[in-house]
């Protein structure tokens, strides 16, 4: 991201050193020779830091300027979060900047594509001059393109497009910033799937369904490569959201009553409900929690036949 646009705002809030981890404790074994036990950070406990959830944490977000991205810079932050709001659209990032500065919250919005690794690591380096550590790393940016349909219809370019920014996107944002998040002291990792890498659907948009079953393959595996580290990596689920991405492809009522039909609560989500999941993943209060696709789909997933 040579050149990239970025602004901070400081309201300096308490800053926290990386987090200290526990010495190690032993455990008995057959022979009556003693083993390490691996040791937990103390910071991963159920107790909330004082000023919120997020107390302390720098938490890097992208996808930042609408929907999941949006509603979950602005809940972060909330939570005492200093945030980075980062997307393609640097005037929508600065302006969720402007709403949780002028709340006394610290942010910085920054121009990235994610599809673009030069520009995800200038990014993540930018993350660590204005904040000196990352603690959360959200890869949450992804599209949904009209072009995308079943194995014939789908052209290559739209294709290679969705797997750019749904899957490579993210892995990108892992290459850069689990690193960033080992020199913190250890970390969360959210990275967005969908619910159609769960199940199948007869209105196919198979270059997203795919590049969605590649994120959930890819945290499974980060997640145990890294387990060891401090570094927590998970998946959020979403069902069909009320969002300007999904709404405007669901452009008629017919469309949208045969998505709600499966939906067992009978509505669309809400982004700031996907943000609410988002928050636990981030937060100390998951910190058994690695590995896991955490849906939130009001049921879809779980239904066969739903309620009158």
């Amino acid at each position: 991201m040579a050149g990239s646009v970025w602004q901070a705002h400081r309201h300096e809030p308490p800053r926290t050193t990386a987090l200290e981890h526990s010495p190690p404790e032993t455990s008995p074994t057959t022979d009556g020779t003693r083993r390490n036990q691996m040791p937990g950070p103390q910071a991963m406990t159920t107790n909330r830091a004082p000023g919120g959830r997020l107390a302390g944490k720098a938490a890097f977000i992208t996808g930042a300027a609408s929907g999941i991205g949006r509603e979950s810079a602005l809940l972060f932050a909330a939570e005492g979060a200093r945030v980075v709001a980062v997307d393609v659209d640097f005037d929508g990032s600065q302006q969720v900047v402007d709403e949780i500065t002028g709340a006394g919250g610290e942010a910085i919005a920054l121009a990235a594509d994610v599809a673009v690794e030069a520009e995800v690591a200038a990014a993540i380096a930018a993350t660590e001059e204005a904040f000196g550590r990352l603690d959360v790393l959200f890869n949450n940016a992804g599209i949904m393109h009209p072009d995308d349909g079943d194995a014939q219809a789908t052209e290559e370019a739209v294709w290679d497009l969705t797997m750019s920014i749904n899957l490579k996107g993210v892995w990108f944002g892992c290459r850069h910033g689990i690193p960033a998040l080992r020199r913190s002291g250890g970390g969360s990792v959210i990275n967005t799937a969908s619910f159609v890498a769960l199940v199948g659907a007869a209105t196919p948009q198979l270059a997203y369904t795919a590049s969605k079953g590649g994120v959930l393959a890819m945290t499974r595996e980060l997640a145990v490569v890294h387990a060891r580290e401090g570094i927590r990596v998970n998946a959020l689920c979403p069902g069909p959201l009320r969002t300007e991405l999904l709404m405007s492809f669901l452009d008629t009522e017919e469309k949208r009553q045969r998505r709600l039909v499966h939906v067992p609560m009978g509505r669309f989500g809400e982004a700031g409900e996907i943000a609410q999941a988002a928050l636990w993943l981030a937060s100390d209060e998951s910190s058994y929690v690695t590995g896991t696709d955490l849906s939130v789909d009001g049921g879809l997933t779980a239904a066969y036949v739903t309620p009158e």
